[in-house]
């Protein structure tokens, strides 16, 4: 978990694929000076998200977890900052708009972006947006489920790619559903069972 002093920049699960490594501190540290500079300038001690848990949008973002981990549908969204490219944003200010319990697949979300195009006129309307642009910028979100990729599915409904990992993906799912029963999630054929989805969920 992330920060830049206000915002959340990063939520990722553990060993979450195209998250940081290292996993960024939250804030800048700064380089110390160089060894032959005649004013060495104090390097402040490192910052870590352990030590900086008690910001405020750390702590927004716990409570808003322990709801959703509850079940309960969470009555706010802590402060969120996107850092990425404008395309990859713009996909993910869709994401946000999937209800919770409620999915969506890259093909849906790719017909959105092209009528947006056509509608602003831009240059790029006469050509169709692809679902595989959309799968890229869906799989790059810094900040997993608060800004849900997991509710982005295959256009036949099955559990495609997930940076976190399809069991995790699946777990997510059926916790929205209401129902983490290992028969749970559309018949799944990879659905996982609740003692399983609850390890996933406590990395």
């Amino acid at each position: 978990m992330t920060s830049d002093g206000n915002a959340l920049t990063g939520l990722w699960f553990d060993g979450q694929k195209y998250a940081p490594s290292p996993v960024p501190t939250p804030f800048p540290v700064p380089t110390p000076a160089p060894a032959l500079s005649p004013a060495p300038v104090p390097v402040p001690e490192e910052i870590t998200a352990e030590k900086t848990g008690h910001l405020p949008v750390f702590l927004e973002t716990k409570k808003w977890l322990d709801q959703y981990f509850s079940g309960t549908v969470p009555d706010f969204t802590p402060p969120l900052l996107i850092r990425t490219t404008p395309f990859r944003k713009e996909v993910l200010e869709i994401l946000l708009t999937i209800p919770y319990g409620k999915t969506m697949t890259y093909g849906e979300i790719a017909a959105i972006l092209t009528e947006r195009r056509r509608a602003s006129h831009s240059k790029e309307h006469s050509s169709r947006m692809s679902a595989q642009a959309v799968g890229g910028a869906v799989g790059h979100n810094p900040i997993s489920i608060i800004i849900p990729c997991h509710r982005v599915i295959g256009s036949d409904g099955s559990m495609t790619g997930y940076a976190g990992g399809i069991e995790r993906k699946i777990c997510l799912l059926q916790i929205e559903s209401g129902d983490v029963s290992p028969d749970s999630l559309f018949n799944n054929p990879q659905r996982v069972s609740a003692d399983t989805c609850r390890g996933f969920l406590l990395v």
